[in-house]
């Protein structure tokens, strides 16, 4: 997907020079004057009082400004006129000012022309201001007030008849836009994205018009025919609204046009075919709507990207689609295309994404002559043939996924050429012979999964020496022999899936970095269960099941205390199961000398009917077929209900005495986990049969109701799970238009029923958590409730959360959850881990500074920092731990939350915290930023936390502790700040750590100097957000978003720059 947005700038300039060719706009330009090198002393006595009372306003909110200078034309911002010695230009941006007053203050300055007060904590409009009083509306003519909290209608802003350049995003300004449009004619460039405005699109707008962002509002309507009036027009953005019906085909009466942006709306019809003969159009992106028809012969003619994903587009790929010289990303994903792939291949295409068609033919030759080409995804098609040699002339390829087609043969050796994959992925093939060895040499190699194909043969050695693997998926194939015991050697492996293989011998070492999953199930694997498998601390998920494993379960699992899933059913295991970590969902089914640990002998009974039941209708088969298909058919579905029955029993404490269903009934099929997905189902069933029971609590206008969510509460959908409880990613359709959206829905784990105390907090905290908007904190939509669940439902964040970046948490392909779609995280660099840093900071400084009373998240963590599309920060699940307690646990419970490695010390001590429990957790995320460990990852010192102080103290180098993919990125310095901020941060005592007020302006600091130090290293940027860059020096791969200040593109996919 790819989507634009837009941030403020933090300079005079409105938006990126033109020389950052590929992201920038060419919005809003520099209009203030030139600053004198000696700026002489304001003449006007007025004017200098009217300064000094601005100066104590800021002042007294902000140690930033520095006005001590008698003369105001040489403070920071402020820009005088040299022939008049008056003041021109005031910016400040970013100073963290609330009181409205200053609107009083800068309206007695009649010689004003332009005023950037962005990215403040304004809150509403001064009376004078909206007056016309206001001497300043006379003389304005560029005004930034983007990035507050100001509401209100834009009626407010009436009588500003100058303003030439006007930017509001990011604010809560709502009304009919259609109807406040006409007092601002002589506009060149407007920027209304972020807002609440309704309405349908403008019909009045000046002709002089050369900017215009509307983007993420509830517009309404069709596209404005009027704007093919403005023939000066570069810049176009009506992204994220509720845009209707067909675009005519004028675009040739914009000559002018740079760049188009109409994702995110319901847009219909064909693509016109007139943006074939704009001659400036460097970008056009419309994904995500209802487009259909073809794709018009020579719309990349001139394009630089072209994204027509999520629409209904049929028909061929036109022959030149992507032989443009100019050309650099191309994405098609999700569409309704056939035929086979275009043969002519530019040499500038860095970016191919055609995976969801229904492409046939083989995968081209020619695809080598595509030498820059950093990321390649053909999957979900019916390519067949074999994978081409000619692959490894791309030798930039950072990704590679041909998963879900038809491929046969071999894979190439040439595949070791491709020395900068960090991801690849063939999954789902016919691909046969043996696991090439070739792959060792892929030493930046992060995912690789060969799963579902016909790979035969062993697990080569050389495998194993990858040393940045973090996610092995070989299930499903033909693999014969042992496990290499070289195995754990692979220090970053995280997942690791053998399941449904020709396995034998013992199960040997595995890594200590497994944490998501260990699946070895559906193989021959013999011998007892290894004790060292206890050293997987982090272990979620183990799946020993149908094998030959005997002797007992070792005790040490009982030390896996993130554990959420233990399956050992199939197996000839013996003893007592160990005392495990609470909320483990484990299946022993199959084990007859197995006893649970009250020491009741699970029962078998229902599996022993069963086989005989299937023995006993194979017989019939071979006597009449019809009349045993009937039987099979009729008993399949009476189990299929008592598992139902039995599923809401458990889930909701339905009492069914006659059910027949015991927990043996849930069992592994096909190497797939079926106990989870009758638990799932069972829940819909339960919502719908009691729907009268749920009680919806919306936070905005919601286009889906309960019956939606509960459809999308399947395993399949399961994306996430962990202590609060489990995440799916729902997939709904809109009742009010069809259209199909995507929410994240957290079903909150209760034991039970809560107590009336804890169920009135529960809804204060919760009604609290959906009334927040701000840019870095999730937004909560609404609350479903019911009497023995609760399910939180929010927006989805397409690129999860930053525990996964920063650790490369790649997923588990061929398991039963959701996750198992999702596109393996690559180590980020160093701009985008401080962005991210910057914007969780943003959302915690709200939170503790800007609500009344502070609002204390308890539980800050990477994996409670999630990213959206753009990559921009914002924090989760704030309050949610403390909204967990359950009837009977002790009232400390309510304050203490937290994870290990995040906590503060003084929960040992005391209930009664502060939001300097917070300050410490943050800081424990910016030294997993810095140094790429984890929170717990101390050794001997325990925490990441106490090993960051003890390496400080001892004086040894930051940069021997940086994480090696940032190490010599060029930012030791800015490195080494955040570093220690982290330290400080993690102080034992909370008196000795920032506030979260300081902590962010040491961030934002640094951020500009790194935005400074990137600046000189690219001229001309060439990226799309977010991007993978290329290796330099001894640098390491990594993925970046965009630098750009004021506007970025949005896609949820890699690139290379």
């Amino acid at each position: 997907m790819a989507e634009r947005r837009y941030y403020p700038c933090s300079s005079h300039g409105f938006f990126l020079p033109v020389l950052l060719a590929f992201l920038s706009l060419l919005f809003f330009l520099d209009l203030a004057p030139a600053v004198a090198a000696q700026p002489p002393p304001l003449n006007s006595t007025t004017q200098l009082s009217i300064m000094r009372n601005l100066s104590g306003l800021v002042s007294a909110q902000s140690s930033k400004w520095d006005t001590s200078d008698p003369n105001p034309c040489r403070w920071s911002g402020i820009v005088c006129s040299v022939s008049d010695s008056v003041v021109t230009g005031i910016t400040l941006s970013d100073y963290g000012v609330s009181n409205s007053s200053i609107f009083a203050i800068i309206c007695s300055l009649d010689t004003l022309q332009t005023l950037d007060l962005s990215k403040n904590a304004l809150t509403q409009l001064s009376d004078q201001f909206i007056l016309s009083s206001c001497a300043i509306k006379e003389s304005l003519q560029w005004l930034n007030l983007s990035s507050n909290h100001l509401d209100g209608s834009l009626g407010v802003l009436s009588g500003f008849h100058r303003l030439e350049v006007l930017d509001l995003s990011f604010n809560f300004f709502s009304g009919r836009l259609n109807l406040e449009f006409s007092d601002f004619t002589h506009l060149k460039k407007l920027n209304l994205s972020s807002n609440k405005l309704i309405g349908s699109m403008p019909t009045r707008v000046g002709s002089s018009l050369e900017a215009l962002v509307l983007s993420d509002n509830q517009l309404v309507g069709s596209f404005p025919v009027d704007l093919f009036a403005c023939r000066n027009l570069t810049t176009l953005d009506l992204s994220q609204n509720n845009l209707t019906g067909h675009i005519l085909d004028n675009f040739t009466q914009l000559p002018k046009l740079h760049t188009l942006i109409l994702s995110g709306n319901k847009l219909s019809g064909t693509i016109p075919k007139s943006l074939s003969q704009v001659t400036t159009l460097f970008r056009f992106s419309a994904n995500q709507n209802n487009f259909s028809g073809r794709i018009p012969s020579g719309i990349t003619k001139h394009l630089n990207m072209l994204d027509l994903s999520y629409n209904k587009i049929t028909g061929e790929i036109p022959s030149d689609l992507f032989s443009s010289q100019n050309l650099g990303t191309i994405d098609l994903t999700s569409n309704l295309l056939e035929g086979h792939i275009p043969v002519n291949f530019s040499h500038s295409l860095y970016h191919l994404r055609l995976g969801t068609n229904k492409l046939s033919g083989s995968i081209p030759d020619s695809i080598g002559n595509a030498s820059n080409l950093a990321y390649l995804e053909l999957d979900t098609n019916n390519l067949e043939g074999y994978i081409p040699s000619n692959l490894g002339k791309c030798k930039k390829l950072t990704l590679l996924s041909l998963a879900s087609n038809n491929l046969q043969g071999q894979v190439p050796g040439e595949i070791g050429d491709l020395k900068n994959l960090v991801i690849l992925k063939l999954q789902w093939n016919n691909i046969s012979g043996p696991i090439p060895v070739r792959v060792s040499l892929l030493t930046n190699l992060n995912t690789l999964n060969l799963s579902h194909n016909s790979f035969a043969g062993v697990i080569p050695d050389e495998i194993t020496m990858l040393p940045k693997l973090s996610s092995m998926n070989l299930q499903a194939n033909n693999i014969n022999g042992v496990i290499p015991s070289s195995i754990s050697s692979l220090k970053n492996l995280i997942e690791l899936n053998l399941g449904n293989n020709l396995l034998t011998g013992s199960i040997p070492a595995m890594p200590t970095s497994l944490s998501t999953a260990l699946n070895l199930s559906h193989n021959y694997l013999s011998g007892v269960i290894p004790s060292n498998i206890g050293s997987l601390l982090e272990l979620e998920i183990l799946d020993l099941s149908y094998n030959n494993l005997s002797g007992e379960v070792p005790s040490s699992l009982g030390y896996l205390n993130s554990l959420t899933e233990l399956v050992l059913s199939y197996n000839q295991l013996s003893g007592s199961l160990p005392t495990l970590p609470p909320n483990v969902l484990v299946n022993i089914t199959g084990n007859l000398g197995l006893t649970n640990t009250n020491g009741m002998r699970i029962s078998h009974s229902d599996r022993v009917k069963s086989k005989k039941l299937a023995a006993f209708f194979g017989v019939l088969f071979g006597l009449c077929l019809a009349a045993v298909i009937a039987m099979f058919i009729s008993c399949y579905c009476k189990i299929q209900l008592l598992i139902i029955i039995d599923g809401c029993k458990r889930i909701y404490g339905v009492e069914n005495e006659q059910s027949s269903v015991e927990e043996g009934a849930a069992q592994i099929n096909n190497g797939r986990r079926t106990a989870m997905n009758s638990i799932h189902t069972s829940a819909i069933e339960c919502m719908r049969a009691k729907r009268d029971d749920w009680q919806i609590t919306p936070f905005q206008a919601l286009d889906f109701d309960d019956v939606s969510i509960a459809q999308g509460l399947i395993e399949e959908n399961l994306i996430g799970h962990g202590g609060s409880g489990r995440v799916y990613r729902v997939t709904y359709t809109n009742k009010y238009n069809s259209s199909t959206s995507v929410v994240a829905v957290k079903q909150i784990q209760c034991a039970g029923r809560l107590d009336k105390r804890l169920e009135r907090e529960f809804e204060s905290e919760v009604e609290m958590l959906g009334n927040i908007r701000h840019n870095n904190i999730v937004k909560l939509q609404c609350c479903i409730s019911g009497a023995m669940s609760k399910f939180l439902v929010y927006d989805y964040m397409e690129n999860g959360s930053l525990d996964n970046w920063v650790h490369g948490h790649a997923l588990f392909v061929g398991y039963t959850m959701a996750r198992v779609r999702s596109i393996a995280c690559s180590p980020l660099d160093w701009p985008t881990r401080l962005r991210v840093a910057v914007g969780a900071a943003q959302g915690l400084f709200y939170m503790h500074h800007e609500c009344s009373p502070p609002i204390i998240h308890r539980d800050v963590k990477t994996s409670n920092i999630l990213l959206d599309s753009e990559f921009q920060a914002k924090v989760a699940d704030f309050g949610l731990a403390r909204m967990l307690v359950q009837e009977g646990e002790p009232d400390t419970m309510s304050a203490v939350a937290g994870s290990f490695g995040y906590m503060a010390p003084e929960y040992a001590y005391t209930k009664k915290v502060n939001e300097k429990v917070d300050v410490y957790s943050f800081g424990v995320v910016l030294l997993e930023l810095t140094t790429g460990k984890k929170a717990n990852d101390g050794g001997e010192h325990g925490c990441l936390a106490q090993w960051a102080w003890h390496h400080y103290q001892a004086g040894a180098s930051v940069c021997d502790a940086t994480d090696k993919c940032i190490r010599y990125a060029g930012y030791p310095g800015e490195i080494e700040t955040v570093f220690r901020l982290g330290i400080q941060c993690t102080g034992k005592s909370p008196s000795s750590r920032p506030t979260m007020k300081d902590v962010l302006q040491i961030l934002l600091k640094c951020s500009k100097q790194t935005d400074q130090k990137t600046r000189e290293e690219r001229a001309v940027e060439h990226e799309a957000a977010p991007l993978f860059l290329p290796q330099r020096g001894s640098r390491g791969r990594w993925f970046s978003s965009s630098k750009g200040i004021f506007i970025e593109e949005k896609i949820d996919v890699h690139c290379i720059a």
